[in-house]
Order: structure tokens, then sequence, then C-alpha cells
């Protein structure tokens, strides 16, 4: 193959306005930094978060319906004590089947979007 891919970003749309919930779900709760948006895009609203090497992107959908199947899902060293973080924020949280040892949650951000957290390693 004379090509390779590889995730640059994920975005998950959000409502117009939702910026500053964005950043206390995504950056406070989290512990995501934001990054500054280029300057031509900037205008269009929403937010983008570092992940790792990676990015996450929030951006406006102006008919903005969350996404209850389609959802990120991120990986963590801490999933109890991410959830329990996440739980006392006043979000639900729902378990679901662990994959190849790895135990994960869903959540849902400020918007409704669906958001899955696993281990980012099996549990011995």
């Amino acid at each position: 193959m004379d090509f390779a891919l590889a995730i640059d970003h994920v975005q998950v749309a959000m409502p117009v306005g939702g910026e500053a919930c964005a950043r206390a779900f995504f950056g406070a709760l989290l512990g995501l930094a934001e990054l500054p948006k280029p300057a031509d895009m900037a205008a269009r609203g929403g937010c983008w978060f570092a992940l790792g090497d990676r990015q996450l992107h929030l951006g406006v959908e102006q008919d903005f319906r969350p996404a209850k199947k389609a959802h990120v899902a991120l990986a963590v060293d801490g999933l109890d004590a991410l959830r329990a973080r996440i739980e006392a924020a006043g979000h639900a949280t729902h378990d679901d089947s662990i994959i190849d040892g790895r135990h994960r949650f869903f959540t849902e951000d400020p918007f409704g979007n669906r958001i899955e957290f696993m281990d980012r390693i099996a549990r011995v």
C-alpha cells in the first residue's frame, strides 16, 4: 500500500452557544487542555481539545441532535477514579461488557452525546 492512515482528530457536534458547557465538561471535568482554533475557523464557534497526540473537536451544528449510538471511546488509566469524578459532577454512568479484559462505561456529555471510557490496558 502506498499510503498510511491514522486518526488526526475526532469531531463531536454541539449546539450553538455550547462552548462554556463543552469547556466545563471536556476541559475542567475531564482535564483536557483546550487548543486555540485557527483564526479563520474561530468564528464558526466550537472548541478544540488536546487528546494525547490527537485532538477532540467540538463543532457547532445549527440543527443539533445528540449522537446516541455513534460515539467517541476514550482510553484511560484510572478508569474507576474518572468514573467517580464524572458521577460526583452529576453525570450518570452506565456499564457495558468487558472487551478483552478492558472495563468500560458510558456517559453523556452536556449535550446528550454518548461518550465511552475504557481501560487503556486490560486488568489482570
